[in-house]
């Protein structure tokens, strides 16, 4: 019989476009992250990151959850969810005021950060994140705590996620009929990131790319913050689509075909390695074809130069021009393919790696690849406390349709009328 669960216990819930996975953690003695239970089901109610079928997604989040209940022997009451649909704005706001010279007080962090809180004006969007990152003295940014020092000016970036409000409220009332407290809701890069890149890359310049099922998301980090968001709505799955179109198979032949077969890359050899393909509805007197390695894989990489040429296209809207020093991490469930990280150096000039989840202990082989790296992130985000603006005063986040870009508009709008 299962137990309550005890006091700490973090319960990660991470719902994409082909699968929702749970994970229940618990910190060790030692600050670790322990994994207790995993689990995992098919999303068939998700469609680009959202929600288009509340009951079938209801079902796949219970089922997932239940089964990672069962293997860690305990209930769980709240979840930490993960939120990777398009439409997601991220900036660094700064804020100043004036201290007369005396030393930073506790009281003047948190009449700071209260301003910072009063000062954000989300207009038709709902913020997702406002976390103030490092602050600054007299014009000294990177500042960690400013607690004991000495300030004429006493300054403080937010880092401010903000996002569509529908999508966001449809993921939260999806996962509370499932019988579950939803504890918060954290952009998927947010999260991946933090599972996937060490402190140093994110201070140096990194881009994140996570290739989902049906949405690739690009996130760059720099100075050790999120500084900008692009979502692709093409993803692994349309490879799938591609192959079985191609050949004339179902989707479930053709994502068998992709994992066990597929690569990125292609040599000689695969002009004569032969594959068998059944046909779509095998139960009829419909024969299969043989197709060469070679032509799986021009398939697969017809769709893979389509998505680079994208990825490459929201780098430099993002300003991540300059290839030296500037790594790109691949994650996500397309990051499995065969030798994807080779050939994206060559598609995009860079030097690129697959990003895995690191530091949770007992982590499941079958969990630790990229496709599950926002999962373990959601766990590590948890963990970690953060503070949050929000939290300061009570406010209702969630609100109706956005403007494209005018919420950063009114956020600097609204510092330089007040401060």
């Amino acid at each position: 019989m299962a137990k309550v669960a005890p006091e700490g216990l973090i319960t990660a819930l991470d719902i994409g476009s082909s699968k929702v996975s749970a994970l229940i953690a618990q910190k060790g003695d030692g600050g670790e992250l322990v994994v207790l239970g995993t689990g995992q089901r098919e999303s068939r109610g998700v469609k680009r990151g959202y929600i288009a079928d509340m009951k079938a997604t209801e079902t796949a989040v219970r089922e997932a959850v239940e089964q990672a209940e069962r293997i860690a022997g305990l209930n769980i009451e709240d979840v930490w969810v993960s939120f990777s649909a398009g439409g997601l704005l991220s900036d660094i706001v700064k804020l100043e005021v004036d201290l007369g010279g005396h030393r930073v007080e506790q009281s003047d962090v948190d009449a700071l950060l209260k301003a910072g809180r009063n000062a954000i004006d989300p207009g038709a969007l709902m913020v997702m994140h406002a976390q103030p990152m490092r602050y600054s003295l007299d014009g000294l940014g990177g500042v960690r705590d400013p607690m004991g020092l000495h300030a004429d000016r006493l300054g403080v970036e937010i880092h401010v996620v903000a996002t569509e409000g529908s999508p966001v409220r449809n993921l939260d009332l999806c996962v509370r009929s499932a019988h579950l407290e939803v504890k918060s809701i954290i952009a998927a890069p947010v999260a991946t990131g933090l599972a996937c890149l060490s402190e140093e890359e994110r201070e140096l310049g990194v881009a994140l790319v996570e290739i989902g099922a049906g949405v690739t998301n690009v996130s760059v980090f720099a100075n050790g913050v999120l500084t900008g968001l692009a979502s692709i709505s093409m993803g692994a799955a349309d490879i799938t689509d591609d192959v079985a179109s191609a050949f004339g198979t179902g989707r479930s032949q053709a994502e068998r075909l992709k994992c066990f077969y597929g690569s990125a890359n292609m040599s000689p050899r695969d002009n004569h390695d032969m594959i068998d393909v059944a046909p779509v509805r095998p139960d009829e007197d419909a024969e299969g074809t043989r197709i060469t390695r070679a032509q799986l894989i021009a398939v697969i990489r017809q769709r893979l130069d389509r998505l680079m040429a994208e990825i490459q296209k929201e780098l430099r809207k993002l300003n991540f021009d300059d290839p030296v020093g500037r790594q790109v991490v691949l994650t996500g469930g397309g990051a499995e393919l065969k030798g994807i990280a080779d050939y994206a150096q060559q598609a995009l000039g860079r030097t690129v790696r697959v990003g895995r989840a690191r530091g949770l202990t007992a982590l499941p082989e079958a969990h630790s690849g990229p496709g599950f790296a926002t999962l373990a992130g959601l766990a590590m985000f948890a963990a970690s406390d953060p503070v949050d603006l929000r939290a300061i005063q009570p406010s209702h986040q969630v609100v109706t349709r956005p403007s494209p870009m005018a919420m950063l508009q009114r956020l600097m709008a609204a510092f330089r009328t007040n401060y």
